[in-house]
C-alpha cells in the first residue's frame, strides 16, 4: 500500500490529498459571534454502545453531488465505540505490542514513483501532514497544509511541539496504523453505512453548522473565532453525544471507514452496502490510489469553505498518509470484552 500518491510535483500532490477531505468552496457563511463559550469537558466511559440494526435514509442531495443520490439503506446491529480512539488508547495498544506507525518510518522514495532527484529531502523523512493556519485570506491549500518532519501521534505539533493530550482523539494514523489497532482491540473499521447509521440516530442529515460539534467558525483559513470553546482538536466528550450515546460524530477529526471511495452511492446496493472494490473505487482528488471514504467532517469545516460537518458527508482520503484531522473508532460484530 502506498504511503503517498504518484505525482511529478511531489509536494503539491501531497497536498492535494490532504486537502480533498475538506473542499468546496462556499460564500453562505454567517458571521462568527466574537467570544467563545468555554467548554466543560467531563471524563467519559470507553464502554461500545449497541445499536440494534435499521434502516434510514443514507446521503444528501442538496450540498455536494458525492453525497448522493439518497437511498433507504439497511444495516445490521453492531456495537460501536462512544468516541473516537484516543491517544490513551492508542498508547495502551502501543505499550502491549511495541508497535510503530507509519508516521514513525522513514518513506520509502520508490513509492512517489518518480526520479529521486524530485522529491524533497524532508519528505523522506518521518512525519505527517499538519494544518498551519497563514495569517491570510487563501484559497490556496498549499498555504495552510505542511508535509512537516518528526510528527507523529506522540508528536502531532512538530518535535519541538506539546505532546498528545491523552483523551484527544488520536491523529497522523495511516490505515495500517488502524487496522492493526482493531485487530488487538478485537474490532473492525465500520462501513460507511454502518457509521452513517450510527451518526444519524434516526435523523435526516442537513446542511446546518451544528452548535454542538467542534467545526470552524468565521473564514477559514485564517480567522476562527472560538466560539464553539476550542480553535484546533477537542478532547472526547467535550459536547453533547447524539442520540445514540455517541459523541463527536460530526466534527473534531474526520473519521476512516473501511469503504473505498467513489462519488455517489450505487442506489441498488441497499442492504449491509459495503461500498464499491477497490478495482471500482475513484477519488477525483487523488486517481492514482485507491482512497478510503471518511466521514464527519472535522474541526477545519466552516461554512465558506468545507460544509461537511453533518452524517452524511463523505470524502476519499490517502490511506497511507497520516493528517492531523483525521481519526477514527471501531465497531464490533459481538460484545466486546471489558
Amino acid at each position: 500500500m502506498s504511503r503517498f500518491f504518484a505525482s511529478t510535483a511531489v509536494t503539491a500532490a501531497i497536498l492535494l490529498t490532504v486537502a480533498a477531505g475538506c473542499s468546496g468552496d462556499d460564500s453562505r457563511g454567517e458571521a462568527a459571534q466574537v467570544s467563545a463559550t468555554p467548554r466543560s469537558c467531563p471524563a467519559i466511559a470507553d464502554t461500545p454502545v449497541q445499536l440494534a440494526g435499521g434502516s434510514f435514509a443514507m446521503g444528501e442531495e442538496d450540498v455536494y453531488a458525492e453525497e448522493g443520490p439518497v437511498r433507504q439503506t439497511t444495516v445490521a446491529g453492531f456495537w460501536i465505540d462512544p468516541h473516537e480512539v484516543t491517544n490513551r488508547q492508542f498508547a495502551e495498544f502501543v505499550a502491549a505490542t511495541g508497535y510503530v506507525t507509519v508516521a514513525e518510518k522513514p518513506v520509502d522514495p520508490t513509492q512517489f514513483q518518480v526520479p529521486a532527484d524530485q522529491i524533497p529531502a524532508h519528505m523522506l523523512e518521518p512525519g505527517s501532514a499538519v494544518f498551519t493556519p497563514p495569517d491570510f485570506p487563501s484559497n490556496n491549500y498549499a498555504d495552510w497544509w505542511e508535509y512537516m518532519p518528526g510528527v507523529n501521534w506522540k508528536k502531532p505539533y512538530g518535535p519541538d511541539g506539546a505532546d498528545a493530550v491523552p483523551n484527544e482523539p488520536v491523529v497522523h494514523l495511516a490505515w495500517d496504523d488502524m487496522i492493526a489497532y482493531a485487530k488487538w482491540r478485537g474490532g473492525r473499521i465500520p462501513t460507511e453505512a454502518e457509521w452513517e447509521y450510527a451518526a444519524s440516530a434516526g435523523k435526516r442529515s442537513t446542511n446546518v453548522q451544528p452548535k454542538e460539534a467542534n467545526s470552524w467558525q468565521g473564514a477559514f483559513p485564517n480567522h476562527n473565532a472560538e466560539t464553539d470553546g476550542f480553535k484546533g482538536v477537542a478532547p472526547v466528550g467535550c459536547y453533547k453525544p447524539n442520540a445514540n450515546g455517541l459523541y463527536d460524530m460530526v466534527g473534531n477529526v474526520w473519521e476512516v471507514t473501511s469503504d473505498y471511495f467513489r462519488p455517489g452511492h450505487d442506489p441498488e446496493d441497499k442492504v449491509n452496502p459495503k461500498g464499491p472494490s477497490e478495482n471500482a473505487a475513484y477519488d477525483p482528488y487523488n486517481p492514482g490510489m485507491a482512497s478510503r471514504t471518511v466521514k464527519g467532517g472535522s474541526y477545519l469545516c466552516a461554512p465558506n469553505y468545507c460544509q461537511r460537518y453533518r452524517p452524511a458527508s463523505r470524502q476519499g482520503r490517502d490511506p497511507g498518509l497520516g493528517t492531523s484531522n483525521v481519526g477514527f473508532r471501531l465497531v464490533y460484530d459481538s460484545e466486546p470484552k471489558a
